[in-house]
């Protein structure tokens, strides 16, 4: 009986244990948010929950915001936002609080969640043309601001004429600006070429 005790709490309570991870000399720390903090160490960001366990192992491709009091990666909706750079252009998803790569780097810019809901730049192709003597496909590249919800569904478009891109990183140096903003639940405000602002309520 004492043999069998034994080995259950090698087998099941120690491994228990072993599941938290300590958090220590770390260098940044930031005030809890949507019920985690974001924790820097060595150049690595992570993320702990309130009662002080690591909840997403120290990662590199965690995007660093300016917040209040501070820069570094925050959760909003349940969803912080990650950053993948593929020859050279950068794209952007979400985790989630498991870490999970809820929706893949695939935009070319993100706003945080607000009530379910994000600003994201979507990348559209359209085949022109082929190039018979190289075998290769004409595209064109356009991008568009799109509202997204938390799966990383487009649900509604707010520029319908979209921005030429090409996706070459001697042509796209930086990330692009979404020109777009939150106002309130269903409405958004988005800039014309003019520099006017146009009030765009969404049903959805």
């Amino acid at each position: 009986m004492k043999k069998t005790v034994i080995l259950l709490l090698i087998f099941i309570v120690f491994p228990l244990f072993g599941l938290a991870q300590s958090v220590e000399n770390v260098d940044f720390i930031s005030p809890i948010h949507n019920d985690v903090s974001a924790i820097k160490k060595d150049g690595k960001w992570a993320f702990m929950n309130k009662n002080g366990d690591l909840i997403i192992d120290y990662r590199t491709d965690l995007v660093v915001e300016q917040n209040e009091d501070g820069a570094y990666p925050i959760f909003y909706n349940d969803r912080c936002k990650i950053v993948e750079v593929k020859a050279g252009i950068s794209y952007f998803g979400f985790i989630n609080k498991s870490g999970e790569a809820i929706i893949e780097p695939q935009f070319l810019n993100t706003t945080n969640f607000k009530e379910g809901i994000a600003i994201a730049l979507k990348v559209d192709k359209k085949v022109i043309g082929e190039n018979t003597a190289l075998g290769k496909e004409m595209v064109n590249y356009r991008y568009f601001e799109v509202l997204i919800n938390t799966e990383g569904e487009a649900l509604y478009y707010l520029t319908l004429d979209g921005v030429n891109v090409v996706l070459d990183k001697d042509f796209l140096t930086g990330v692009p600006h979404i020109m777009s903003k939150y106002i309130a639940k269903d409405l958004y405000a988005v800039k014309q070429k003019d520099n006017t602002w146009t009030l765009v309520k969404v049903k959805m």
